[in-house]
């Protein structure tokens, strides 16, 4: 268990902030059915578990048709920092529940944007979940000891999204570092990835993967339940919608309380889920790349290798169908010509992470198309 038993748990001592946002100030282009809509979902569940109406600060910007049948709060951004920074601090709790639903995007700095109802074309005003979870975990927040974060939102990579200026920093203020808090943190795309949603049935696919898993733990509820018993389902229900072609999404778990802080490692079905394979693994790694998603920088990688190993490659205009043909093509006909692809690639972009990244995961493909040569 992360957190304290059922028993421990007074619903009275129980707090919440619950975001669902669908429309934005940046226009129709943004529109996304379905967080509102899972919002009040989450709202529901706490309410039957006993925590008090007033203890659930719900915040949504609804998308017409859709009317919340609950009172909500606006989900702009002066509202929701006031509130993560002056009025939730104040409270007086045990357990803090935090869902948020809607766009975001992982900035160049490696945090997780959370954008605001009135995010614009021209001021993308967010909140930077990765200072939030700082602030309450040290002494700015003296109550909440136990903490639950729940975020559906994309993590796709800022500079992938051409927006016309960098996301301007905007932390929220924090205080001394402690070992007090026991934060569970349960993202749903995983880094560079997408968050799918399903705007027919109005809801994200994580959002009604976890909502599900929870109403079937409702016994437990307001008290968290065992994450290392709940994340597993998740993961398992999600990998069978990557199965079916439905997402391309990797929840990511991250534990930090007194004890330990670590990333849980995937499982599904009592076991270890089946690792990426080492085709995958580099199209990912490439895929991390902003150059890869545009065309022209795709051919000016191509153009800097051997021409008589080039000239009858297959080529498509989509980006990942086009970096898994040129990583075949070069395993099957010159597998040390991986090497070539990597020096042209960093030859454009030589960010020292993401060259690690697929170093590491041309090497481990070349391995592997040289173990299939000798077999």
């Amino acid at each position: 268990m992360t957190g304290p038993g059922p028993a421990a748990v007074d619903p009275a001592r129980v707090h919440a902030l619950v975001v669902g946002v669908e429309t934005y100030e940046a226009g129709p282009g943004w529109d996304l059915p379905g967080p509102a809509r899972d919002a009040v979902r989450f709202h529901r569940l706490l309410r039957a578990a006993g925590v008090p109406e007033a203890n659930i600060r719900l915040h949504l910007a609804p998308l017409p048709p859709y009317v919340p049948e609950v009172p909500y709060a606006p989900a702009d951004h002066a509202t929701l920092r006031r509130l993560l920074v002056r009025e939730l601090p104040a409270a007086r709790g045990d357990v803090l529940w935090v869902w948020w639903g809607g766009h975001g995007v992982l900035d160049r700095s490696g945090h997780l944007r959370l954008f605001c109802a009135d995010a614009g074309v021209e001021d993308k005003l967010g909140i930077d979940l990765d200072s939030a979870l700082e602030r309450y975990a040290g002494d700015a927040v003296p109550g909440f000891a136990d903490q639950w974060w729940l975020v559906d939102a994309c993590e796709t990579f800022e500079e992938a999204l051409g927006f016309r200026e960098p996301l301007p920093p905007d932390a929220l203020p924090v205080g001394r570092r402690g070992t007090a808090h026991r934060q569970t943190v349960l993202r749903a795309a995983g880094r560079g990835r997408v968050a799918a949603n399903d705007p027919v049935r109005a809801t994200g696919l994580f959002s009604d993967v976890l909502l599900a898993l929870l109403a079937d733990r409702s016994a437990v509820l307001p008290a968290p339940p065992d994450a290392e018993e709940l994340f597993p389902a998740v993961r398992e229900r999600i990998a069978a919608l990557r199965e079916a072609g439905r997402t391309l999404q990797y929840p990511e778990i991250r534990l930090q309380s007194p004890e330990r802080t670590e990333v849980l490692l995937p499982t599904a079905r009592g076991g270890p889920e089946r690792p990426a394979s080492p085709l995958l693994r580099a199209v990912d790694a490439l895929l991390a790349y902003p150059l890869m998603s545009d065309p022209a920088e795709r051919q000016t990688v191509v153009a800097a290798l051997d021409p008589r190993f080039t000239g009858t490659l297959p080529r498509h205009t989509k980006a990942r169908t086009d970096a898994t043909g040129i990583l075949n093509w070069l395993v099957r006909r010159r597998p040390q010509a991986l090497w070539e692809l990597y020096d042209a690639v960093v030859a454009v972009d030589d960010d020292p992470a993401l060259g690690r990244e697929l170093a590491e995961a041309i090497r481990v493909l070349a391995e592997s198309a040289g173990r299939a040569h000798r077999g």
